[in-house]
């Protein structure tokens, strides 16, 4: 499993070196976008607003735009920086709180936790008084650039590091709109309602749930493949380096520098030449008499 993050974990005086593999993974199916055409591959181009020209990387910088049109450029050496001394930091257990009082919506991602070079008894330890003590630890880690809070609890017998918001990331539920402020409903549709829930409660067994849309997309997808309804990228003409075309040239320019004679047929090129005959000479005139 990969390894995506290496540091410490500390409660009192107990540091743990750990390592973090992230624990859920994006099975989103991912579809390309082509050009209908000719089939190929649609390119994004990062492109200066003003300059209308193309930018690349090493001309890009990071800013806080503070307001409107107006930035305060942030050097990459001062944020990695920054970056480097949080996440030297070994992340300490600030609090210890029960599982219930955390509502679901502050969670956001899960990582494993592994115990790293001489770590284990203290992972161990750990385990055990979350344990039994009904408990999670509460601390502060920095990830990706982020400084996050983080939920440490025991599931399955490994240690997981949930990344929860902070208070101000979560939306107030009183600003969504149109909610109603009563229940406007009669004893008969509640006690119906009841009914329905009832009849409907089970346990949890995540293994019977699956993802119908992904299935119904990967067998529109195989079966398309195996019907041979497949489109090929047009391939674009390479451009012709410097060096044939410098090639090119030279040729054209001895080509054109040779003498223009006709070509000799084989069979005449190959006979003897003969000798050229006497020219006879012209016959005198004679002169008439008057």
């Amino acid at each position: 499993m990969h390894t995506m993050w290496k540091g410490s974990i500390s409660f009192g005086l107990v540091n743990i070196p750990i390592k973090l593999h992230t624990a859920t993974e994006d099975k989103d199916i991912k579809l390309r976008t082509l050009h209908n055409k000719c089939h190929a591959p649609i390119k994004y181009e990062k492109v200066c607003s003003v300059c209308e020209e193309e930018v690349k990387p090493e001309d890009i910088v990071k800013a806080y735009e503070y307001t409107k049109g107006k930035f305060v450029v942030l050097e990459n050496d001062d944020l990695e920086k920054l970056k480097k001394e949080n996440e030297d930091k070994a992340v300490e257990i600030i609090d210890f709180v029960k599982m219930e009082e955390i509502d679901p919506i502050y969670f956001d991602r899960s990582y494993y936790m592994s115990p790293n070079e001489g770590g284990g008894k203290a992972y161990s330890l750990l385990r055990k008084a979350l344990e039994e003590t009904e408990k999670v630890g509460l601390a502060k880690i920095v990830i990706r650039s982020k400084e996050q809070m983080a939920v440490i609890r025991v599931y399955e017998n490994t240690l997981i590091m949930e990344t929860i918001h902070y208070p101000d990331e979560v939306r107030k539920a009183g600003d969504v709109p149109n909610v109603p402020a009563e229940d406007k409903v009669t004893k008969k549709e509640l006690d119906t309602a009841i009914l329905l829930i009832d009849q409907l409660t089970t346990e949890f067994e995540p293994e019977k749930y699956n993802d119908e849309y992904r299935t119904a997309l990967l067998e529109l997808i195989e079966s398309k493949r195996q019907g041979k309804e497949t489109v090929t990228a047009a391939m674009k003409e390479p451009a012709a380096s410097n060096v044939t075309d410098l090639m090119a040239a030279l040729q054209a320019s001895i080509d054109r520098t040779k003498p223009k004679t006709a070509a000799a047929s084989p069979k005449l090129a190959a006979a003897p030449k003969k000798a050229a005959a006497p020219r006879k000479k012209a016959p005198a005139k004679v002169k008439k008499e008057a």
